[in-house]
C-alpha cells in the first residue's frame, strides 16, 4: 500500500516521535514505503511524521543532487551510492554552531511553499540503521542541512517554525489556504 505524505495543518505534524525499539521487517517495510513515497514526489528527506506516524525515524536520499556536501559515515567516506538512500533511526544531532547558512529550504508537507532558513552548516549525528546497529556521522552543506530538517520533524519542529518573521511574513496566506485545505479535506 502507498503511503500518503500529511499536510500542514494536520496535527501529527507537531507530534514528537516516539523512540523505534524494534528493528524488524516491519521497520524495513516501512523505510522502503517512506523511500518510495519520497521519490514518488520527488524529495530528499522523509521523517515518520509526514507519514502519519510519530516515530524517531527518517530516510534521506540526496543521490540526485548536484549540490556540494561532505561526510563521514563511522570514520570512513564512501561512496553516496552505497550509503543512499539511508534510514537513520533515532537520530540524535549535535550541530556545529558556527558558520551557519541561509538557504531556501522546501518541504513535501507543504507543496510549492519555501522560504530561506538559517542553520548550522555542519552537524555530527548519532543515529542506528535498520538493523539497530549504531552509526555517527559528520556532514555538511546540503546532507547537514536535509538531517536537520528531518529530525526537526521527528521532534514535532515544522521549517516554518525556523523562519524569521520577514521570511513568513509573504508565506501567511499561502500557510492559511494549505492548513484550512487539509483541514477540510474528507476523510477516505
Amino acid at each position: 500500500m502507498a503511503l500518503k505524505i500529511v499536510h500542514y495543518g494536520n496535527p501529527i505534524l507537531h507530534k514528537k516521535g516516539e523512540k523505534v525499539t524494534a528493528f524488524d521487517a516491519e521497520l524495513a517495510r516501512l523505510a522502503d514505503e517512506m523511500v518510495a513515497a519520497m521519490h514518488e514526489a520527488e524529495g530528499i528527506g522523509l521523517a515518520a511524521q509526514q507519514v502519519g506516524l510519530a516515530r524517531q525515524f527518517c530516510v534521506i536520499d540526496l543521490r540526485g543532487t548536484d549540490s556540494d556536501f561532505t561526510y563521514q559515515l563511522d570514520g570512513t567516506s564512501p561512496p553516496l551510492e552505497l550509503v543512499m538512500p539511508m534510514a537513520l533511526v533515532n537520530p540524535a544531532v549535535e550541530v556545529t554552531p558556527e558558520p551557519t547558512t541561509n538557504y531556501e529550504e522546501g518541504c513535501l508537507s507543504f507543496p510549492d511553499i519555501r522560504g530561506d532558513v538559517v542553520r548550522p552548516d555542519a552537524i555530527r549525528v548519532q543515529f542506528r540503521d535498520l538493523q539497530g546497529q549504531p552509526h555517527e556521522m559528520f556532514c555538511n552543506g546540503l546532507l547537514a542541512r536535509c538531517i536537520q530538517h528531518e529530525v526537526d520533524h521527528l521532534n514535532g519542529v515544522l521549517f516554518i517554525d525556523r523562519m524569521t518573521k520577514a521570511v513568513l511574513a509573504p508565506l501567511s496566506d499561502d500557510l492559511r489556504a494549505l492548513k484550512k485545505k487539509t483541514r477540510t479535506k474528507p476523510k477516505p
